[in-house]
């Protein structure tokens, strides 16, 4: 008789761990009912991520062969076009908003190819043209770590040669 109590009390408790969650929310989230569950905190419906969800939707359809390449190139120009105008609009009413000052312009030296000069990648640690490393490039050896001087082709301390 012991055994059958004991048993009903098991189930009756583990009956209770499991519908508990469903029975009473968690204490330590009282802000779950402030939020509206109508409302989607991601859906944001401004032109500009109306036109690149358009871009990626098109895309899909392209890719999973439910848009002919024609149609596909037509609707590339039109929603590329539409990004780009909420983009334009958006950059403008940022500018025009007082106390905002426009960001300076950067007082660092494009990189030089000695043949080809400056280049457009401002990035770039080689010539696109001819491969030469830039002079303002930070260069190290691969081996040790050293660093390189401006046109080196071997480490000063290692030895090492020095790609490109």
């Amino acid at each position: 008789m012991l055994e059958l109590i004991v048993g009903v009390l098991l189930a009756a408790g583990a009956t209770y761990y499991v519908l508990r969650p469903i029975l009473r929310p968690p204490i330590d989230a009282p802000h779950s009912a402030a939020v509206d569950e109508g409302d989607d905190p991601a859906d944001d419906l401004s032109p500009q991520t109306v036109a690149l969800r358009a871009l990626k939707e098109i895309e899909f359809d392209r890719a999973t062969g439910k848009l002919s390449d024609t149609d596909y190139d037509q609707l590339k120009a039109k929603y590329t076009a539409e990004a780009l105008a909420a983009l334009r609009q958006e950059s403008g009413v940022r500018s025009q908003e007082p106390g905002v000052k426009p960001p300076p312009e950067s007082r660092l030296l494009a990189p030089r190819c000695p043949e080809h000069g400056s280049r457009p990648e401002i990035d770039a640690q080689f010539c696109s043209e001819c491969g030469r490393r830039l002079g303002k490039a930070a260069s190290y050896c691969v081996r040790c770590g050293t660093a390189l001087e401006t046109d080196a082709r071997y480490c000063n301390s290692c030895g090492a040669r020095v790609a490109a």
